[in-house]
Parts: C-alpha cells; sequence; structure tokens
C-alpha cells in the first residue's frame, strides 16, 4: 500500500535526496534522470548509510565504504553481494508516495535462500549470517536454510557425504544448546560454511536419475560391485516408497562394516545421516543418502592393504568361544596382526567387556600420542601421522556401539576393526606414563566448557572444527552409556590433551621434501 510521505517531489530534484525516517525505517529518495527512486539508507553489506554515498550515471548508487554498487530501480548489486531493498514510489499532485509494506514471509524466505546459495557458492560466511537471520526474521526456521544449502550443493560433492554432512547433526544439536542467539546463529553456519568450503570451485558431479525398487540385498550387492548408479537407484526407490531410514539403517550398516573402510569414515557417516534426519527432517533425507551412497560406493578398502590383510583371516576365525578376559592393557602396545589375534581370543566374551577393553586401548594411545609424527619434515608418506588417526578410534566406536546394537550380528567386523585402529597406531604412541596435567576431575564441565568454546573457535578449516565437535559429542555420549567404563579417566585425559595441544596443519617443508624425493624416484 501506498503511503504519502509529505515529501514533494520538487524538494527531492532540488536536493538531489531527500532521507526519509518512518516506523522504525530508513528510506533513502533519490531524484536522478527525471525519476524518484526510493531505497534502504543501510548497505546491506555492513549497514553504512547510502545516503552518503555517490550517484553515477545509469542510476546506480554507490556505497563510498566499500565500493558496493546498487541499481536504484531494483535494488540489485551490480558490485558486491547482497541487493538494497527497492521501494515502490509513486508522485500524486507533486507529493512522494512510497510503498513500505513488507514482502510476503515467503516471498522474503525465498529472496534470502537465493542468497544463500549465492553466499555459499562464494564461501562467504558473513553474508550466509545475514541471509540466515532473514530467514528467521521472516518467521521461518532456520533449519531450511541447512536443508537448501546441501541440497543445492550436493551434486558437486565428487567424492559423495564428507564431514560437511557428518557434523551437521552435531552442530544443530550445540545449537540447541546455546545460551544467546548470537551462540545459536554460530553453531547453524558452521555446517553451512563447511559445505562452501567443501564444494567451493568444484564441478557439477549428478547422480543417476534412475528409480528402482528398494531391495536390501541388491544395494548391498551394488555398493560391493562400486557400482554407484545401481546403488542410488535403489536408493532413490527407497525414498520414493517413503521407507523411512530407521529401516535403511541396517542395510547401510552393514555395507558400512563389509570393510575396514575408508578409515572408519563409511560408519561415522552412517549414524550421523540418521542424526542429521532426525534434526532437519525428511527435507534433507534425499541429499544426504544420495551423497552417502556414493561415498560408500567408492570408500577404500584398507583391508586389502598389505598391513590389513590378516584381518580377512581373523573374521573367518571369530567363532565366539574365545573365553580370554579382556582388558586395556592387554592391547597396549600390539601390533596389528596381534590386536587381532587377542581380539579373537576374546570373541566369546561379552561384547561390552570387549568394546571397554578396545576403547580402552584407543584411550590409551590417543593419550600417548607422539606429537613429533606431526610436527616432523623428514616423513615417510606413510608417518604422515595426526591426531585425527586417533580421535578417529573414538567416534568410530561411538558409531559401532550404535550399530551392533541394532545389528549384533556386525559385532565381529566392529570389534576386529575397532582393534584395527589399536595396532595401527601402535607406532606412534610413545611408552611410559602419561602426563597427569591432562587429568579432568569433572567430566561434565569439562565437556561443556569444551563445547561452549566451539562457539566462537576460531579455527579456519572446518574440518579441524568438526572433528572437535564430533569427539566431544562422542566422549559425552560414551560416558552417558557407561559412566563407570574403565576407559572414562583415561578417554577424557586423552581428549583434554587432544584438545589443547597445538595441531600443526601446513607442512611446507614436508611437502616439499616428499615431493622431491617422489620426483627422484619416478621411472
Amino acid at each position: 500500500m501506498l503511503s504519502p510521505t509529505g515529501v514533494s517531489r520538487e524538494e527531492v530534484e532540488r536536493n538531489g535526496h531527500r532521507l526519509l525516517r518512518r516506523a522504525g525505517r530508513q528510506v533513502l529518495l533519490i531524484s536522478t534522470g527525471g525519476r524518484i527512486f526510493a531505497v534502504a539508507n543501510r548497505c546491506p553489506h555492513e549497514g553504512y548509510p547510502l545516503s552518503e554515498g555517490t550517484l553515477g550515471p545509469s542510476c546506480v548508487l554507490t556505497c563510498n565504504w566499500h565500493n558496493w554498487k546498487f541499481d536504484l530501480a531494483s535494488g540489485e548489486t551490480l558490485v558486491g553481494r547482497d541487493p538494497v531493498r527497492a521501494y515502490v514510489t509513486e508522485i500524486r499532485e507533486g507529493e512522494i508516495f512510497v510503498d513500505l509494506a513488507d514482502p510476503a514471509a515467503e516471498a522474503q524466505r525465498d529472496r534470502a535462500l537465493r542468497g544463500l546459495e549465492a553466499a555459499v557458492a562464494d564461501n562467504d560466511v558473513a553474508r550466509m549470517a545475514r541471509e540466515v537471520a532473514r530467514i528467521e526474521r521472516a518467521g521461518f526456521d532456520a533449519a531450511e536454510a541447512l536443508v537448501h544449502a546441501f541440497a543445492v550443493r550436493n551434486d558437486r560433492l565428487e567424492d559423495g557425504m564428507t564431514h560437511a554432512y557428518a557434523a551437521a547433526a552435531d552442530w544443530c544439536h550445540l545449537s540447541s544448546r546455546a545460551r544467546c542467539p548470537e551462540e545459536r546463529l554460530a553453531a547453524l553456519l558452521e555446517p553451512l560454511a563447511h559445505i562452501a568450503w567443501d564444494t567451493q570451485g568444484a564441478g557439477e558431479f549428478p547422480y543417476a536419475q534412475a528409480i528402482e525398487r528398494w531391495d536390501a540385498a541388491a544395494f548391498i550387492a551394488a555398493l560391493e560391485a562400486e557400482d554407484e548408479s545401481a546403488a542410488v537407484a535403489r536408493i532413490r526407490g527407497a525414498l520414493a516408497e517413503g521407507i523411512p531410514y530407521s529401516r535403511l539403517q541396517p542395510v547401510i550398516s552393514e555395507a558400512a562394516l563389509v570393510h575396514y573402510a575408508d578409515f572408519g569414515h563409511c560408519a561415522i557417516y552412517t549414524l550421523k545421516t540418521g542424526h542429521l534426519i532426525e534434526r532437519l527432517g525428511d527435507g534433507i533425507a534425499e541429499p544426504a543418502l544420495l551423497a552417502l551412497t556414493r561415498m560408500l560406493a567408492g570408500a577404500t578398502r584398507e583391508e586389502r592393504l598389505p598391513e590389513f590383510r590378516t584381518y580377512a583371516r581373523a573374521l573367518t576365525e571369530w567363532d565366539g568361544t574365545g573365553n580370554l578376559p579382556a582388558h586395556a592393557q592387554d592391547f597396549a602396545g600390539l601390533s596389528i596382526e596381534g590386536a587381532l589375534r587377542r581380539t579373537v581370543a576374546s570373541s566369546g566374551r561379552p561384547a561390552r567387556e570387549l568394546y571397554d577393553a578396545l576403547l580402552g586401548a584407543a584411550a590409551f594411545n590417543l593419550l600417548r600420542f607422539d606429537t613429533a609424527f606431526d610436527a616432523a619434515t623428514a616423513n615417510n608418506f606413510a608417518d604422515n601421522i595426526s591426531w585425527l588417526d586417533f580421535t578417529h578410534a573414538l567416534t568410530f566406536a561411538n558409531a559401532c556401539r550404535y550399530i551392533c546394537t541394532d545389528r549384533p550380528d556386525l559385532w565381529p567386523r566392529a570389534a576386529l576393526q575397532m582393534a584395527l585402529f589399536v595396532g595401527r597406531n601402535r607406532k606412534y604412541v610413545k611408552s611410559g606414563e602419561a602426563d597427569d596435567r591432562w587429568r579432568v576431575n569433572e567430566r561434565s564441565s569439562f565437556i561443556s566448557g569444551e563445547m561452549r568454546a566451539l562457539y566462537d573457535h576460531g579455527i579456519v578449516e572446518p574440518i579441524i572444527a568438526c572433528h572437535r565437535l564430533k569427539v566431544l559429542f562422542a566422549l559425552e555420549d560414551e560416558l552417558a552409556c557407561s559412566p563407570d567404563a574403565p576407559w572414562a579417566d583415561e578417554m577424557c585425559a586423552a581428549v583434554n590433551r587432544y584438545l589443547h595441544t597445538p595441531m600443526k596443519r601446513h607442512h611446507g617443508l614436508r611437502n616439499a621434501a616428499q615431493a622431491l624425493d617422489f620426483v627422484a624416484k619416478e621411472d
């Protein structure tokens, strides 16, 4: 509805512009090219006054703070990112009338979602924040922003699901614990920034469009054959039939543990996909399941590597009769083969006993990781080891506990793969007693305090921040399940050490040395 401004056309033409204040708004009236325009006075970038801007030819207004340029007729940005709001004007008997009514809520949301698409494509975190805030101001759930962003970027994930998806559920969980609106929004922005990071500059890798009736055996067979298109067709069939993830997860869990796949990521992502759908609703199911399926189809199968080939034999030897009691110290210092044999020797013990022993051994290793390997510049490729090689033992175990509660028949695979984590990290562990300074005296306050720090973590790489979050949630979850577990104190100390020891993420000399050595040996 057009409302009178009390400002004459003559006055604006004489002065070039006039600032109008109405109902808490600042509207800038501008005369140029024989027309009267009205735009929001606050630059949509950082809020500086456009009334201090420069009017150029062709009805272009420049904000002098950062040189953003706007088309006065449409409000569209010619240089910069966010558009400025443009108001409809009309002249009646020399007086300027302006339509100050807000667009429909749906129109505001749709415009913000389009802006969000551009922000994610540009990896512009500040604009992501503004667009999500606009969606919420229009009365919609910020979860719509996450679902939309993941959907539009999904076919740019060449290898399928990444930690951007896997950590999104935990970031949403952290957002729900926020003590103020700023913390809540900061946590929701993390998965958006992560999918932007993972897809920036990527080409398009469309998913197959065929739909086949859901068939669990056919789905697993397609993944085993690394036939992404066939597996995607079965997943599309499941979605078309309305099959919930609760029914799909046991099948996907089996596929995730068929191999020691992708350093445990398959199992972790299988669990987190379920959490993400619970948090964001069915709208995220299609992009998440397509990305997960692509990742499962192309995952590395590390038990085929020479150092892990004894895994297959150990799996055939698992007969559920091994009755040797299991404790964490039984696994400390064991090689891969030794850890597998020791696991089989306890195959008949209660699953919880063996789980605690293996998780305890993982805590032992994490607490004693020799960080010299992380800092070294003369490593072989195989020895490029970091904290993440150790923390995955915890997040993988957490996923396996859920998987095997639902599918106890998968326990032998899960236990033996946990043993692989223990054995593969042995080489990088310092012997001797752990430093007592990492001891945690009050678990709950430790975890909650470290989680609060993640609202403003200051870490550039999204994957490093999300690993901290996933480790903390896994630790919290495991302690809630078994607060008196024998590994509890050591794992808390290990996580404390991990969180408070600097992590080297740029290895300039190492990369140079390894490249020179590699090229020198090329045939």
